[in-house]
């Protein structure tokens, strides 16, 4: 059984984090960025917590767990909060959900005091053992695999260099 314990729009994934982590919140939250909230994007985070530390991460919309779906959910502005005491499964315990304690504050917020914080919890509870190089790898390798984020990328900086050959005369030279 689970219970709603707030439920509240945030200016950034800092303050849901800082959130859980003073409250020493066991359960989970769910963090619906301002895409989804807005242009009905699938897009909700759930991540599961331990004495406010984070553990585990799932990405609704792309089913992925753990540091690929917090590349997944690595979205500037205000994030609607719902948290909840108690833990319902909404985020498998596995291998492929966990994330080590501070990971979540350093993708989603940019936050390293934050992190540090969350590091320091998690070493005093003697929460989760996940190692953040581990966490840096799944990332870069679920952003390669998400090809359309890939091609976008690309597809911006063939634009840039474009204007920049414009912008000092290089289009002179170009072959039509």
């Amino acid at each position: 059984m689970t219970e709603l314990t707030f439920a509240r729009v945030v200016d950034d994934a800092a303050a849901a984090l800082s959130l859980a982590l003073d409250r020493e919140l066991t359960g989970h939250a769910v963090l619906t960025p301002q895409d989804a909230l807005l242009l009905d994007d699938d897009g909700e985070g759930v991540v599961a917590f331990t004495d406010g530390v984070p553990t585990h991460v799932r990405h609704t919309g792309t089913g992925r767990g753990g540091a690929a779906a917090l590349a997944d959910l690595a979205t500037t502005g205000p994030l609607r909060v719902e948290c909840y005491a108690g833990d319902d499964g909404s985020v498998p315990r596995t291998d492929q959900h966990a994330v080590a304690p501070g990971t979540p504050a350093e993708r989603l917020a940019g936050d390293d005091v934050l992190a540090q914080r969350t590091r320091e919890a998690a070493e005093a509870g003697d929460i989760g053992d996940g190692d953040p190089a581990d966490d840096d790898l799944d990332a870069v390798e679920a952003f390669l695999a998400d090809e359309e984020k890939v091609e976008a990328i690309r597809d911006r900086a063939r634009e840039e260099a474009r204007e920049r050959a414009e912008e000092w005369g290089f289009d002179e030279f170009s072959e039509d």
